[in-house]
């Protein structure tokens, strides 16, 4: 894994910017396929939104054994949506054993490497954190397909987008409360983050039954709240890395969407969404 120079670090516009550029574009793909395309737009959507995050991942954290690591993302990618979509009834059991099978192919991947194997950990670590990435994009195929699952997944990439939207330009203008040194992301950005998402759930809802409303509010909340968290941590790699990368802002804008496809899963199961 590569390491930055301790004194290198990216201004808040060269981080935030890009990155919130690329949430916009992500979220068009994310709602606008399916819109135009029905399912078949969804599956190529999660697909390329996979894709993205596998390229952007293993060259923005400097994984070891890079073709091998291209190449494990793609088929774990492949693996996944598959055992989403085939069962008969929407279910994550497959996934288990796609992540098993894929820890399996990493460790044999980074053991096999040519002598000396430097970063080897740290670059299993990366690489177990992709694969477990990679599969969680696939849950948003299995969001569609619950009752008014496309609703709720429309709605949770709606939330998704806002969340990430707005703590990026919060945190271009003022990054405050500072929450990690060296880190351009500030407190008022995440509580900011957590009601836009919020608020876009409650614009998004069916109806305005008081049931329907405190579902929404949840909803936007808890997906907000899982969004802001992880693209606290994705901005954690792309202050590690510090330098300018068409990757840094892929990882930053589908990271969180892939953290938060359980959680949106999860709700959905139970009428919250």
């Amino acid at each position: 894994m590569t390491q930055a120079a301790p004194d290198a670090q990216l201004s808040p516009r060269a981080h935030h910017l890009p990155a919130a550029g690329m949430v916009v574009v992500v979220t068009a793909v994310a709602v606008g396929l399916p819109a135009a395309l029905g399912d078949t737009g969804r599956v190529v959507a999660v697909a390329l939104l996979q894709l993205g995050l596998v390229a952007g991942w293993v060259v923005a954290t400097g994984i070891r054994g890079f073709l091998g690591s291209l190449a494990l993302g793609g088929a774990a990618a492949v693996a996944a949506d598959a055992a989403v979509l085939l069962p008969a009834r929407p279910q994550l059991d497959w996934l288990l054993a796609v992540l098993g099978l894929g820890f399996l192919a990493a460790v044999v991947h980074q053991m096999t490497r040519p002598a000396p194997r430097r970063y080897l950990v740290a670059s299993l670590a990366g690489v177990v954190l992709l694969l477990c990435s990679v599969c969680a994009l696939a849950v948003l195929l299995g969001v569609a397909r619950l009752e008014a699952g496309p609703q709720a997944l429309e709605t949770a990439v709606l939330v998704v987008g806002a969340a990430l939207l707005v703590g990026h330009l919060v945190d271009v203008v003022l990054p405050r409360p500072e929450i990690a040194p060296g880190v351009p992301r500030g407190l008022l950005g995440v509580v900011l983050a957590v009601l836009a998402a919020t608020a876009v759930a409650l614009l998004d809802r069916e109806s305005d039954a008081l049931i329907d409303v405190l579902a929404a509010a949840i909803y936007g909340a808890a997906l907000g709240g899982a969004a802001a968290l992880a693209a606290l941590s994705a901005s954690y790699v792309a202050a590690e890395r510090a330098e300018r990368s068409w990757a840094l802002p892929v990882v930053q804008a589908v990271l969180p969407l892939a953290a938060v496809a359980p959680v949106a899963y999860a709700l959905a199961s139970y009428g919250t969404g």
